[in-house]
Order: structure tokens, then sequence, then C-alpha cells
């Protein structure tokens, strides 16, 4: 233990053991040295309001704020804008009366909204709850501004899919009534492929590449707004003074630039799975192989508004939620074979960022055509077993909200396969390794799969094919394999499983009757290791989206929304969109600072 009455930065972050008393001496220094270095910075640029991300929350921000009369700079870590949303199906869960629900009859209130996004007794089949620990005063706020950020959306260019709305594309929505929207993809080219979607698909499709609709409309009103979108700047920290934050710092091409703010500072940079010992404060199962992340390699949710906002005193919120066995923050992969395998994205030669990428993946319809099996090559688990499910309209029916019925009537049917996947292999390692899809040339008939590149990630280790069932557990190398297959295993692996289909009984999880034998060479191992997608928890808010410290105070100038904000489960763009829009409005308010 230190004896010192004060402890540096430096010891705080290398996790030294203090005294309560000089842990907050050391917190007071190291405000008291940020607050230096604010008094005596150069500038390089100076804004009303800057935005940090050009993403989901980010964009609605910088416009309205714009439009409000502020002057604004949108900084965005990546060379391209969109972040994690442009690559989305483009579903957003608005609802509480807006136009489309009247249109098609639905009735709904912001009430109802709040009433089912903070009902206690709402749990899945595995008996997660869905909406027990999300912030009420965050909730209130999301459920007052739906109908406005649908408005918004809707006259800031975003063309939506004309039709009822429905339930398809989200969890955490509500119970009560359909809310969920689809935008039309349009006519840019698609961040996945390079090239435009069909005529005929770009008004009338959903649950593909809605994103890009979104996204790229929202790019054409900031451009009309005269918002200025700074690509290739990476904040690396924010600048506090005499308790305010006042800019932000930068990295652009190895400079380091210092930018402004005098009203506010927004921070939506996306949120934090790309940061593995961030990711594992909340999960320590999150080790280095969980490395297929939705929207990588596009954009990284690396923590880095976070980060800075934690540095000047931020609190963290609502890390239940992160994980709470709900919903999509760990995903099963659908496309195998290749690192980035989340279930509605797959990257296609032309995409700029495919030589990142660098493999399509094979996008596995039926998971009776494969076994997985860990890094020992054992089985753990039905194959065919569903990730975590997310609450919808009328997934619990029927539904009285509050009841303790709503719970005792479901029946109880965990879903697994992710658990057990991470469960390890029993060596007293934290992870649980590389998960690997096993199957033969049969499988790749039924699937109609071409298992070469650039469909599958050979030389990197993310597939492999082989003659015999033991040359290809001898083959497994790569990185995150961290022990070898024992041969011998896969080879008992494999056979027990055929005796399965054989006699149409999983004896060991209990498979729906296993159809196709792993018996006809060549034979192939898939990467199939689970995929991380959401950030649920992040820097603690109100209803304003004002950050908040560790005291419970607001931290003037400090904005945050959207995945890189804590205290609300819910997958999906309807938080992202309508915390920006809460947050530019209120950020445009601020008074300017001295």
């Amino acid at each position: 233990m230190t004896s010192k009455s004060k402890i540096s930065r430096r010891d705080l972050l290398r996790g030294a053991t203090v005294t309560g008393a000089a842990l907050a001496a050391g917190i007071a220094a190291s405000e008291e040295a940020l607050a230096k270095s604010a008094q005596s910075v150069k500038w390089d640029h100076e804004t009303d309001v800057v935005v940090v991300g050009a993403g989901a929350s980010g964009f609605p921000t910088a416009i309205i704020a714009r439009e409000a009369g502020s002057s604004v700079i949108l900084v965005e870590a990546e060379s391209h804008i969109g972040g994690h949303a442009i690559l989305s199906a483009g579903n957003v869960p608005l609802g509480g009366g807006t136009a489309m629900q009247k249109k098609y009859g639905i009735e709904d209130t912001p009430d109802l909204i709040f009433q089912d996004l903070t009902d206690w007794s709402v749990t899945e089949t595995n008996g997660a709850a869905d909406y027990r620990y999300n912030d009420r005063e965050i909730i209130r706020a999301f459920a007052d501004n739906n109908v406005a950020t649908f408005d918004w959306l809707t006259s800031h260019g975003v063309v939506w899919v004309e039709m009822k709305p429905d339930t398809i594309g989200g969890g955490g929505v509500g119970n009560s009534v359909p809310r969920m929207n689809h935008a039309a993809i349009r006519h840019w080219p698609l961040v996945q492929s390079g090239k435009p979607a069909d005529k005929a698909l770009q008004t009338t499709a959903f649950e593909a590449y809605g994103g890009n609709g979104l996204m790229r409309s929202l790019e054409v009103a900031a451009q009309k707004a005269g918002v200025p979108i700074l690509l290739e700047h990476r904040m690396t920290a924010l600048h506090r003074r005499d308790g305010r934050v006042v800019g932000i710092a930068v990295e652009h091409k190895g400079k380091t630039l210092n930018i402004r703010a005098r009203k506010a500072v927004f921070l939506g940079t996306g949120g934090s799975t790309g940061n593995v010992n961030f990711r594992r404060m909340i999960d320590p199962r999150l080790t280095e192989e969980y490395c297929g992340l939705g929207g990588m390699p596009w954009s990284n949710q690396d923590a880095s508004g976070e980060l800075a906002a934690m540095s000047v005193g931020a609190a963290l919120w609502g890390l239940a939620n992160e994980v709470g066995e709900f919903g999509w923050t760990i995903t099963k992969p659908e496309q195998l074979g290749c690192q980035y395998g989340y279930r509605t994205l797959q990257w296609l030669p032309g995409s700029e960022v495919f030589h990142l990428a660098r493999a399509a993946g094979l996008r596995i319809v039926n998971w009776q055509d494969a076994i997985t099996v860990n890094m020992l090559g054992q089985r753990f688990y039905d194959e065919t077993g569903p990730q975590f499910r997310g609450n919808g309209y009328k997934s619990i029916d029927p539904y009285t909200p509050g009841s303790y019925l709503n719970a005792k009537n479901i029946k109880y049917s965990p879903a697994n396969w992710l658990n057990a996947a991470m469960a390890g292999i029993g060596d007293g390692h934290n992870g649980g390794g590389p998960i690997w899809a096993i199957f033969d040339a049969e499988a790749v008939k039924r699937e109609r799969w071409i298992p070469t590149p650039p469909n599958v990630d050979m030389d990197n280790g993310f597939f492999f094919q082989a003659d015999s069932i033991g040359e290809l557990a001898k083959k497994i190398e790569m990185k995150y394999q961290r022990v070898p297959m024992p041969p011998e295993n896969l080879e008992a692996t494999v056979a027990r499983y055929n005796s399965f289909v054989d006699s149409g009984v999983d004896e060991d999880f209990g498979k729906p009757k296993p159809l196709y034998k792993i018996a006809t060479g060549p034979f192939y191992a898939a990467w199939a290791t689970p995929c991380l997608h959401d950030t649920r928890t992040g820097v603690r808010i109100n209803a304003k989206c004002q950050v908040v410290d560790m005291e419970g105070q607001v931290i003037p100038g400090l904005y945050c929304g959207g995945e890189s904000a804590g205290g609300f489960g819910q997958h999906g763009l309807a938080r992202a969109f309508c915390q920006g829009y809460i947050a530019g409005n209120w950020a445009a308010k601020e008074p300017l600072a001295g």
C-alpha cells in the first residue's frame, strides 16, 4: 500500500493499491493537471460544438446544433463516415405515435414506450430480464422524443420502406405494439460491396442494407447544413478547464491538434467492443480471440469516448445490460471461415475495406450441415441452438404490464450455445478459445458453398482443409489456437456424431435428429467463434444526454449518446438517433464559454 498522500494518474492506471484519501487526492491532482493543461493549450480550430463520431448519434447532434445557429465541427477517426450504422439493416424502432404508426392504425404513446421499456416482469426463456436494468430517466427522455426523432429523420432525407411497422430486425423494443421502421437502401454504393443495390430494391427492400440509406441521407443533410467533417481525426483526450470541458485533442496523420469547443463536446464514438481490456472489465471471458466484431473493419468500437470521459471524471453506467443474456451483444456467427462473421454483414470483393476483411465467409443456412468443436476438438452444445433472444411485440402473449405471470407463463428454455462456446477447455484460462465448424464435401454441396478464397480466409488461419479428419486437426494452427487440437479427439468426436446420425438421437447434447454424417472428404474446419456486436454500457448520462461524474454531478460542456452511453439495453439504431436528437438540441443552448 502506498503511504503517499497523493497518487499519480500513472499509478491509478497501473492499478496501485491506495487508501480512499490517497485516491481522492490523486483524482484531484489529476484534474488539476488537466485544468493547467487546458489553460495553456494552443487551439488549432475553434467552434461552438465539437461532435466526435460521424455515426448514428453524431450526425443528428451536429446537424441540429448547426441548424440552431451554432458553429459545429464533426470529427471522425476513420477515413469514411457512417460508423457501424451504415453497415446495419436500417431497422429503426421508433414509436409513441409516429406518422407511420398512425397511417397503419397502430395506437401508441410515449407513456406506453416508457412502460414497455421499464417493465421488470418481462423476461426471456433463459430467465434474463430485458428491461429491468434500464435507467428510468434515460428511458423517459427516449420515449418522449421518439416521434420528434422520427419526424426529424424524415425531414432530413431518410426514406422509409412503405410498409406497416413490424417486429423484424431488433430486440428490446417493447412488447405492446409494433414499432420497427425500415429505411430504404437508396442509390448510393453499398459499403459492403462497393456497388449500388439493384434499382428494384433501392426503395422497397428491408432487413438488408438500409443503413446505407440512413447514413448517406444524413451525410447529405450535414453538407447542406454546412457541417464540416474532419476525417482521420482520432480523438485522444478531452480538455477541461475550471470544471468545464472546453475542447478535444486529436491525432491527424501523425500530428496532434487541439479543437476548442465554446459550448459543448459530444461523444458519439460508438462503444467499446473493440477494446479488449475495456470489454473484459465487464465480461472477463471476452479475450483476444473474440476478434470478429460486427462493424469491423469499417469502424472500430475502441472505447475512446468512454476512456476520454473517464479521464475527466465521468462514471460508467448500466453495466448489467452488457452481460444480461438478452439481445445481440454477443451473437452466433452466420458466416464461417472468415474473421468477421456477424449475422447480417457480409463483406464482398469491391468493398473499399475488403483487403482488411479478407474473406466474405460461407453463409450457413442449416446447422445440421456442421458440428461445432472447441480447441480440443470436442463438441460442446447442440449446433442448432439459438443465440440470446430479445423481447418485441407479442413475444409474450398474453401480456399484462408488470404482472408476475409474464415470466411465470414462459417455458424455461435457455439459449446456451454462446455460453457453452465461451466456457473454455478447463485449463484455467479465461476465454473460450476458437470455435471451429467441422463439415465435409457433402455439406459443401448441400449449402452450395465455394470453400476457396475470397470466400474463406486460409492465409490467416480462419479456414482449413484436409483429406482426413486426423490430418485436419493437425493443420489447425493460428494465433488464437493456444493448444494443438489432438487428432484423436476430433476423430472420436466425428465418429460419435456419425453414430448419432445412425441412431437418430444426439445422446450428448440433444440436437434434434442429427441428419448428416461427416464422412466424405475433403474435410473442412471453418472459424465459427462468437461475434461481438452491441455495446450496451458506457458513460453515465442524464435525460439531456449530459455526462455525469462519479459524484452524480453533471460535467459541464460534455454530452454523450448512442453506444458510448450507458443505461439503455436496446439493440438497434433508435437509441442512437434519439439521443443525438436530444443532445443536439441541448448542446446548442449551452452558454458560450469565456
